[in-house]
């Protein structure tokens, strides 16, 4: 076992450090400019967005709204990575390990615009909703199927099997903790009943469907942030005095010269950057599967939402937990378990309670993303055309998956994890770079609608160039502004008709059969549309959707 867990080490440093830190950088800085620093100047609209109200789905429920389709993503991204993940990172790459965690979920979130606006144009209906994701946008948008399958696959492995390991594992270890405390002896006897129990709690909301878990997400991810913050803003009163020295040795680290010399600043940004992709997820490709369920006007608006997770995620969460542990100490001893680290540091400060408020509070943050993982493995499986058998099968493995993570090695469990997430992300970014112009294009649409003061709108008659897309309308019909503003309400679907040529696949792959306005495709794009894929620039008339600088 050591020597496996010696060589996922050695791989995930060169990997991560040659390849995928280098790729995020170079990708986000090119889609902060590009976008017009769309992560920050666009900050008010994103609260403003989330209160949009969703249609009716065929079955006659509501669909999913934009604050639940952020509650499901952020029910993935704030658990375990939230507080064993960062506490984690600190331990290993020191206080600097903050800062750059800071900086890349700032400049990561452009790039989480860029992924969950195109999960929202290339979504697909479903009975219940919607449904889309990287892979929808792969199969559909660069007209890769093997691409989205491979994507499909990986996430599916990731989050719902290896992901859900590492949640259970932080669950276990909070509990053995506080059991301890009253004197119970732990070991793998009482792992294996948290494993039973946690599994048999999650079954019994995950073979209800994505209303139920959307449902208990939008219940429970904004109490227990709450709750995590309320403590953290009560460790910070209490070390008032000591919190300056907090700032100045996260910066202090993060660029001293001695960190320099040491090569510590190198393990710093290695380790933030780790932890902080895993945390708030931005470029990963997860975040779209849920950002593509919400019915919205206009696809940038649930960018917007989804963007505003990253910042939820890392600025508030992970920084409570962050001065939690650095008010408690910048030292740790080798071997240490993170969540314990978490666990003392809030003792210190509050008393031997808070040992057992951070359990209840990790449980439940934890266990919603468990529910939040198995969905984006659902809503994959569902690409790739599984069925009601496959399904309940794949809801066994994720059971499976829970209980081994509660007796599985923690030092395993996470090098899996950074492996499995590194190779996720590269396919999403290598996707999101070319299919990144028509995010611009629709952030562009969206900023002129934003001046013209009206609450934007969005179908397919203002780009009719645009191929595979499903869930705006006719290519052919009429403009946002033609028709009555209704309150954020979108657009009918197309009318589903055989395309010769269209991608390979049935009617579970890829949702239904697009259709091409023949005029248009045979003719170019709309005369008054929006910026030519060569990149000339049209008249700004409200049809084109040129990029807002």
């Amino acid at each position: 076992m050591t020597v496996l867990n010696n060589a996922l080490v050695a791989l995930n440093d060169f990997f991560w450090t040659f390849f995928l830190i280098p790729l995020l950088v170079i990708l986000a800085v090119y889609f902060t400019v590009r976008s017009g620093f769309v992560q920050i100047r666009l900050l008010p609209e994103m609260f403003r967005v989330m209160r949009s109200s969703p249609g009716t789905a065929p079955d006659g429920g509501r669909e999913i709204s934009a604050f639940q389709a952020f509650a499901l993503s952020a029910a993935s991204r704030v658990g375990t990575g939230n507080i064993v993940g960062v506490t984690l990172a600190i331990m290993l790459g020191g206080p600097g390990a903050v800062f750059w965690m800071w900086l890349m979920a700032g400049v990561l979130g452009a790039a989480s615009f860029v992924e969950s606006t195109l999960a929202q144009l290339y979504k697909v209906r479903t009975n219940t909703g919607f449904r889309g994701g990287p892979a929808y946008y792969m199969l559909y948008g660069l007209e890769r199927r093997w691409m989205g399958v491979l994507f499909a696959v990986i996430i599916t492995i990731t989050f719902s099997l290896v992901f859900n390991s590492v949640q259970a594992n932080g669950i276990t270890g909070a509990i053995g903790t506080s059991v301890g405390e009253f004197g119970v002896p732990t070991g793998l006897w009482i792992d294996a009943v948290i494993g039973v129990g946690l599994a048999a709690l999650t079954g019994a909301v995950i073979f209800g469907g994505v209303r139920r878990i959307a449902t208990v997400a939008q219940g429970l991810v904004p109490l227990m942030a709450i709750l995590y913050i309320l403590l953290g803003v009560a460790v910070v009163i209490v070390n008032i005095d000591e919190v300056p020295g907090v700032f100045g040795s996260i910066f202090a680290h993060a660029f001293g010269l001695r960190e320099v010399a040491a090569g510590g600043v190198g393990t710093a940004i290695l380790w933030g950057m780790r932890r902080g992709m895993f945390s708030n997820e931005a470029g990963l490709g997860s975040a779209p599967n849920a950002g593509a369920t919400a019915s919205v006007s206009h696809p940038a608006k649930q960018g917007l939402v989804q963007t505003l997770g990253v910042y939820f995620d890392t600025w508030l969460v992970c920084s409570v937990t962050a001065f939690i542990v650095l008010l408690f100490s910048t030292e740790f001893a080798p071997g240490q378990e993170p969540i314990v680290v978490a666990q003392m540091a809030l003792q210190s400060s509050l008393g031997g309670w808070a040992i057992h408020a951070l359990t209840v509070i990790l449980f439940l943050l934890a266990w919603t993303s468990l529910l939040g993982n198995y969905y984006y493995g659902e809503s994959n499986l569902q690409f790739l055309d599984a069925n009601d058998k496959h399904l309940t099968y794949f809801r066994g493995a994720v059971l499976a998956s829970i209980f081994i993570g509660c007796v599985a090695p923690l030092t395993l469990v996470w090098n899996l994890a950074d492996i499995a997430m590194g190779v996720m992300a590269t396919v999403n970014l290598l996707a999101i770079a070319p299919l990144s112009t028509i995010a611009f294009r629709l952030l562009g649409d969206y900023s002129r609608q934003l001046r013209n003061g009206l609450d934007p709108q969005f179908t397919l008659a203002k780009m009719p160039d645009l191929k595979n897309v499903h869930c705006w309308g006719d290519a052919s019909g009429p403009l946002p502004e033609e028709v009555e503003r209704s309150g954020g309400v979108a657009p009918s679907d197309a009318v589903p008709q055989e395309e010769p040529g269209a991608v390979d696949g049935g009617e579970g792959m890829h949702g239904p059969d697009w259709e091409h306005d023949g005029e248009h495709q045979d003719e170019g794009e709309h005369p008054d549309d929006g910026p030519h894929p060569d990149g000339g620039e049209a008249p700004e008339d409200g049809r084109g959707p040129e990029r807002d600088d």
